[in-house]
């Protein structure tokens, strides 16, 4: 079915001051875990800077024919993102207006109904349509966290999204964000399962603070077990040198 906001008017209005947001209760604990472990990584690579905003569940605004349509995202990236006043707190965000249309949205299913692959154009539309025709979100990426499903889809010259493949190593390139972007099973706090991970252009992937933790405590041990292996080895060296009638140097 092909869709279109050819007959709609897109404008880009920020959220009124006294806009009741609705409370949406989350619909597993997985999904805020997943969303934190995925701005984790960035924010320990640095990759986080000023005028980044790195969002689970935050609504994005447009609004299509003079009605407001809010979606909110599992997890978003979005770069050039002005900065609030220090008075302020960020309860939305609206594209085009406070900064560029994310790089990627993220949604994350559930065993609950969704409508992660809507592309129902009528009010309210659903997010497919609202993602792809009227954000115009380059990346979309569905991911299933049961199954360690990861589904990435990218805005082709016709401005629909296409299905894209992974690369050999089952990772895919996102452009906005400078990383590749896959799958990874293990644990994490109090989670175990398939995660979303992310891997730089060297392949190498990106460790959460309590894995680089753990590697500086495995070569702190190293290095100790190293030194002792040279010490214990100078000793026996010593001690053959000392039974050869020769006095070792100090």
């Amino acid at each position: 079915m092909t869709v279109s906001t050819a007959d709609l008017k897109i404008t880009w209005k920020k959220l009124p001051d006294d806009f009741i947001l609705e409370d949406q209760p989350l619909q597993n604990i997985d999904q805020p875990l997943l969303a934190a472990a995925l701005r984790e990584i960035l924010e320990i690579a640095g990759l986080i800077l000023e005028g980044t905003l790195v969002a689970p569940n935050m609504g994005i605004c447009a609004t299509l024919d003079n009605k407001l349509v809010i979606k909110a995202p599992d997890w978003f990236y979005a770069r050039n993102v002005q900065p609030l006043s220090s008075q302020e707190i960020r309860r939305s965000y609206t594209p085009n207006l406070e900064g560029e249309v994310p790089a990627i949205v993220m949604e994350f299913l559930s065993a609950s109904p969704n409508d992660e692959y809507s592309i129902k154009p009528t009010y309210p539309p659903g997010k497919w349509f609202f993602y792809e025709q009227v954000l115009r979100v380059p990346i979309y990426a569905v991911f299933e966290p049961a199954a360690g499903l990861l589904e990435v889809y990218q805005l082709n010259l016709s401005e629909r999204y296409q299905v894209q493949q992974p690369d050999s190593n089952n990772r895919y390139w996102i452009e906005g964000v400078g990383l590749f972007l896959g799958v990874w099973q293990g644990t994490k706090a109090e989670r175990t399962g398939y995660w979303l991970r992310w891997w730089d252009e060297s392949g190498e992937m990106l460790l959460w603070g309590a894995e680089m933790v753990e590697r500086e405590r495995q070569q702190r041990d190293l290095a100790q077990q190293q030194a002792e292996q040279e010490r214990e080895r100078s000793e026996r060296l010593a001690a053959q040198l000392r039974a050869a009638g020769i006095e070792p140097e100090a």
